[in-house]
């Protein structure tokens, strides 16, 4: 588990380090600009953070459910080749898809406006400056969603319903407890970044305009790195402690 967290938290701090710094330089400059390129390569790592995230995700859940539902084979069945090559495939699948995208934007020409009603580089806002059809683009977005988004949603929903019915079945409330603590917070961040990811891409574009199209992207490009180490850190005992004592400190005498 605690190796594909650092996989995890080795793609949030990617998420933030490509969008959050130029969305900062943006908001106390009035000169808000962005070449092409630099555009062009934000849009590219910020699909490929997401896909790996969306992967990672997965992986965690399988591991979650090898676990908790055949616990004596756990370590052979999650030995370090088969975390290796889960984590390595994340990623190396995740930078192809994303590799994709960028090579059906660079074929489209960009002749004005060129202005993106957008906080970051966001491949839906920079499709809408091309002069040109982005029918293919816009296909390719659906069916990579259904890929990355909704086929992964669908593994973690079959991973936890066999996690709950082997949790029902331990006699122990105890350990009923501490398998229910173990997966949580893993859940938390599944139901926080698929929602916003599936709202985003995937809802009809009536029922999602500009402005909240902005802020789902935000949220799940920004908000979600934030709050996965806290979600994840407090199921840790020390964590907490560590937590209690320095809110204690804090109180008045």
């Amino acid at each position: 588990m605690y190796f594909f967290l650092s996989h995890l938290a080795i793609v949030d701090m990617s998420y933030a380090s490509n969008n959050v710094p130029k969305m900062l330089a943006n908001l106390v400059s009035k000169k808000r600009t962005i070449s092409f390129i630099p555009c062009i390569m934000q849009t590219f790592l910020y699909l490929a953070f997401a896909h790996i995230e969306c992967l990672i995700l997965v992986v965690m859940s399988y591991d979650r459910f090898v676990a908790i539902c055949h616990p004596l084979h756990y370590t052979v069945i999650m030995n370090w080749r088969v975390c290796t090559i889960l984590a390595a495939a994340s990623w190396i699948l995740s930078f192809l898809l994303a590799l994709v995208h960028l090579v059906l934007i660079l074929r489209l020409p960009f002749c004005g406006p060129h202005e993106i009603n957008h906080f970051f580089c966001e491949i839906l806002s920079v499709l809408k400056l091309a002069c040109a059809d982005t029918t293919l683009n816009q296909i390719v977005i659906f069916a990579a969603c259904v890929f990355i988004l909704v086929g992964p949603l669908c593994l973690v929903l079959v991973s936890y319903t066999r996690i709950l019915m082997a949790i029902l079945r331990i006699q122990s409330g105890e350990g009923r407890r501490k398998a229910f603590s173990t997966c949580s917070s893993h859940l938390c961040v599944v139901g926080l970044f698929f929602g916003s990811a599936i709202i985003m891409y995937m809802a009809p574009k009536s029922q999602n305009p500009e402005t909240q199209q902005k802020i789902l992207s935000l949220f799940y490009s920004l908000f979600n790195p934030m709050l996965n180490p806290l979600i994840y850190s407090l199921r840790n005992a020390e964590v907490k402690g560590a937590l209690r004592r320095a809110l204690w400190k804090e109180r008045p005498a």
